[in-house]
């Protein structure tokens, strides 16, 4: 089983990137996103899915350990194959795909081609628990998340989509400190995201 290949970077296409590992080249499959972070002829590290079928064997490459557990997770959904998978992240990253499932959102989910607003609702419904469901029940009253938003609903839901992203308590209390209580918890994702990009 392939873990991950690193190398440089030899062929970057559309939907395609080549990894040389001692002179042999794995060609992966990948989404925009990853595809946005890689540059020809320099070194890169991608986490392999692979797809053994009898016609074919594909490599899914990703960027990230998030990118990759988001597509192993779409794929566990009925009905939704590699491709369509591949399409919704390529739409949007992880960070959107885990923040569609978690608000509800199906127009970011279909907004990736050959996805239709069955196949959204089916992903919403299946994966909700499994994105964020034990997220919820966790305790945001500890002194690490002291901003006074943490105690609304939404603020929750931001806090519980933003921690399955891998921030910490006190890099998601502080970059939702400013951010109107008053506003969706897309709005409060989306806040502390920038927020947090813009730290960086």
């Amino acid at each position: 089983m392939l873990y991950y290949v690193s190398g440089p970077v030899t062929v970057l296409e559309p939907g395609l990137a080549v990894v040389d590992c001692n002179g042999v080249g794995y060609g992966c499959r990948v989404t925009a996103y990853t595809a946005g972070q890689l540059k020809l002829d320099q070194r890169a590290r991608l986490y392999i899915t692979e797809s053994i079928r009898e016609d074919a064997f594909d490599l899914y490459g990703f960027i990230s350990k998030e990118e990759q557990r988001c597509f192993d997770l779409l794929t566990s959904v009925n009905g939704v194959g590699p491709k369509a998978a591949m399409a919704i992240l390529s739409a949007g990253g992880p960070q959107n795909f885990t923040l569609a499932v978690m608000t509800g959102d199906e127009k970011l989910l279909t907004a990736a081609q050959g996805v239709g607003k069955r196949i959204a609702q089916r992903i919403i419904l299946e994966l909700k628990d499994k994105v964020g469901g034990s997220a919820m029940e966790l305790d945001f009253s500890g002194p690490t998340v002291s901003a006074p938003v943490q105690q609304g609903g939404g603020a929750a839901l931001a806090t519980a989509a933003l921690q399955e992203l891998g921030y910490s308590p006190a890099e998601i209390s502080t970059a939702l400190k400013g951010v109107d209580p008053k506003a969706s918890t897309e709005e409060m994702v989306r806040y502390a995201l920038r927020a947090m990009v813009m730290k960086g």
